[in-house]
Protein backbone atom coordinates (compact mmCIF):
# COMPACT_ATOMS: atom_id res chain seq x y z
CA UNK A 1 0.00 0.00 0.00
CA UNK A 2 1.70 3.51 -1.22
CA UNK A 3 0.49 7.01 -0.86
CA UNK A 4 -0.04 6.69 -4.38
CA UNK A 5 -2.75 3.96 -3.89
CA UNK A 6 -4.56 6.82 -2.01
CA UNK A 7 -4.19 9.81 -3.48
CA UNK A 8 -7.56 10.49 -4.33
CA UNK A 9 -8.79 10.37 -0.29
CA UNK A 10 -5.60 12.19 0.98
CA UNK A 11 -6.14 15.21 -1.44
CA UNK A 12 -10.01 15.20 0.03
CA UNK A 13 -8.59 15.05 3.35
CA UNK A 14 -6.10 17.78 2.90
CA UNK A 15 -8.69 19.92 1.10
CA UNK A 16 -11.96 19.21 4.41
CA UNK A 17 -8.51 19.98 6.99
CA UNK A 18 -7.59 23.09 4.81
CA UNK A 19 -10.92 24.61 5.01
CA UNK A 20 -11.58 23.17 8.52
CA UNK A 21 -8.37 25.53 9.81
CA UNK A 22 -9.47 28.26 7.60
CA UNK A 23 -12.47 28.69 9.09
CA UNK A 24 -11.66 28.10 12.85
CA UNK A 25 -8.47 30.52 11.95
CA UNK A 26 -11.16 33.65 11.04
CA UNK A 27 -13.41 32.15 13.68
CA UNK A 28 -10.98 32.87 16.53
CA UNK A 29 -11.30 36.63 14.99
CA UNK A 30 -14.64 36.75 16.89
CA UNK A 31 -16.41 36.25 20.04
CA UNK A 32 -16.40 32.56 20.78
CA UNK A 33 -18.26 32.62 23.70
CA UNK A 34 -19.59 29.32 25.68
CA UNK A 35 -22.01 26.46 24.96
CA UNK A 36 -25.24 28.31 26.98
CA UNK A 37 -23.91 32.01 25.58
CA UNK A 38 -22.73 31.30 21.92
CA UNK A 39 -20.71 34.18 20.59
CA UNK A 40 -20.83 34.73 16.64
CA UNK A 41 -17.32 32.50 15.80
CA UNK A 42 -18.53 29.65 17.86
CA UNK A 43 -20.27 28.11 15.05
CA UNK A 44 -17.57 28.62 12.00
CA UNK A 45 -15.18 27.50 15.57
CA UNK A 46 -17.22 24.00 15.45
CA UNK A 47 -17.86 23.58 12.29
CA UNK A 48 -14.03 24.45 11.59
CA UNK A 49 -13.19 21.55 14.26
CA UNK A 50 -15.75 18.79 12.16
CA UNK A 51 -14.45 19.70 9.16
CA UNK A 52 -10.41 19.06 10.27
CA UNK A 53 -11.62 15.34 11.97
CA UNK A 54 -13.71 14.57 8.77
CA UNK A 55 -10.13 14.98 6.80
CA UNK A 56 -8.19 13.48 8.91
CA UNK A 57 -10.79 10.56 8.40
CA UNK A 58 -11.06 10.65 5.14
CA UNK A 59 -7.69 10.79 4.95
CA UNK A 60 -6.19 7.80 7.56
CA UNK A 61 -9.08 5.80 6.13
CA UNK A 62 -8.42 6.14 2.17
CA UNK A 63 -4.93 5.55 3.32
CA UNK A 64 -5.86 2.16 4.92
CA UNK A 65 -7.81 1.37 2.25
CA UNK A 66 -5.70 2.43 -0.43
CA UNK A 67 -8.55 2.56 -2.69
CA UNK A 68 -6.51 3.22 -5.85
CA UNK A 69 -7.49 5.13 -9.22
CA UNK A 70 -7.14 8.08 -11.21
CA UNK A 71 -8.28 11.49 -10.07
CA UNK A 72 -10.02 11.99 -13.12
CA UNK A 73 -10.53 15.24 -15.09
CA UNK A 74 -11.73 18.79 -12.78
CA UNK A 75 -15.81 19.57 -13.50
CA UNK A 76 -14.42 22.83 -15.28
CA UNK A 77 -17.92 24.00 -15.52
CA UNK A 78 -19.56 23.18 -12.07
CA UNK A 79 -16.83 24.68 -10.75
CA UNK A 80 -17.40 27.99 -12.67
CA UNK A 81 -21.34 27.84 -12.13
CA UNK A 82 -20.54 26.90 -7.64
CA UNK A 83 -18.02 29.76 -8.20
CA UNK A 84 -20.48 32.15 -9.76
CA UNK A 85 -23.33 31.03 -7.45
CA UNK A 86 -21.86 32.20 -4.32
CA UNK A 87 -19.99 35.39 -5.84
CA UNK A 88 -23.32 36.38 -6.80
CA UNK A 89 -25.35 35.59 -3.50
CA UNK A 90 -22.49 37.17 -1.73
CA UNK A 91 -22.52 40.60 -4.03
CA UNK A 92 -25.61 41.29 -4.76
CA UNK A 93 -28.00 40.19 -1.56
CA UNK A 94 -28.03 43.28 -0.02
CA UNK A 95 -28.69 45.08 -3.41
CA UNK A 96 -31.32 42.75 -4.75
CA UNK A 97 -32.75 41.63 -1.73
CA UNK A 98 -32.84 38.03 -0.35
CA UNK A 99 -35.44 36.32 -2.18
CA UNK A 100 -33.84 36.96 -6.21
CA UNK A 101 -30.75 36.98 -5.03
CA UNK A 102 -30.61 33.40 -3.34
CA UNK A 103 -33.33 32.17 -6.32
CA UNK A 104 -30.69 33.00 -8.99
CA UNK A 105 -27.44 31.73 -7.10
CA UNK A 106 -29.63 28.69 -6.51
CA UNK A 107 -30.52 28.08 -9.92
CA UNK A 108 -26.66 28.60 -11.38
CA UNK A 109 -25.61 25.95 -8.35
CA UNK A 110 -28.31 23.65 -9.60
CA UNK A 111 -27.13 23.76 -13.68
CA UNK A 112 -23.52 22.46 -12.06
CA UNK A 113 -24.78 19.05 -12.30
CA UNK A 114 -24.90 16.89 -15.26
CA UNK A 115 -28.08 16.76 -17.39
CA UNK A 116 -30.10 18.87 -15.40
CA UNK A 117 -33.13 20.13 -16.82
CA UNK A 118 -34.98 23.70 -16.75
CA UNK A 119 -38.18 22.57 -14.85
CA UNK A 120 -36.39 20.42 -11.86
CA UNK A 121 -33.87 23.21 -11.33
CA UNK A 122 -36.74 26.40 -11.43
CA UNK A 123 -38.64 23.85 -8.78
CA UNK A 124 -35.54 23.76 -6.35
CA UNK A 125 -34.35 27.43 -6.82
CA UNK A 126 -38.37 27.87 -5.37
CA UNK A 127 -38.59 25.76 -2.72
CA UNK A 128 -35.02 26.93 -1.35
CA UNK A 129 -35.38 29.99 -0.94
CA UNK A 130 -39.26 29.75 0.36
CA UNK A 131 -37.85 27.17 3.01
CA UNK A 132 -34.55 29.96 3.25
CA UNK A 133 -37.30 32.42 3.75
CA UNK A 134 -39.36 30.93 6.74
CA UNK A 135 -36.39 29.95 8.24
CA UNK A 136 -34.15 32.69 8.13
CA UNK A 137 -36.68 35.47 8.11
CA UNK A 138 -39.75 34.25 9.71
CA UNK A 139 -38.10 31.66 12.24
CA UNK A 140 -35.22 32.96 13.46
CA UNK A 141 -36.42 36.69 12.59
CA UNK A 142 -33.32 37.84 10.93
CA UNK A 143 -33.36 41.00 9.38
CA UNK A 144 -32.72 40.43 5.87
CA UNK A 145 -34.69 42.30 2.77
CA UNK A 146 -36.14 40.40 0.98
CA UNK A 147 -36.54 42.61 -1.87
CA UNK A 148 -33.68 45.54 -1.91
CA UNK A 149 -33.26 48.78 -3.54
CA UNK A 150 -32.71 47.83 -6.97
CA UNK A 151 -35.81 46.34 -7.02
CA UNK A 152 -37.78 48.88 -4.58
CA UNK A 153 -37.69 46.97 -1.70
Amino acid sequence: MTLRDARKDLLAGAVFIGFGLAFAVTATTYEVGTLLRMGPGFFPLALGGILVVLGVLIAVTGFLAASGGEIGTVPWRALVLLLAAILFFGSTVRDLGLVPALFVAVLLASFAGRGVRLVPALFIAVALTALSVLIFVYALQLRLSLLGPWLGG
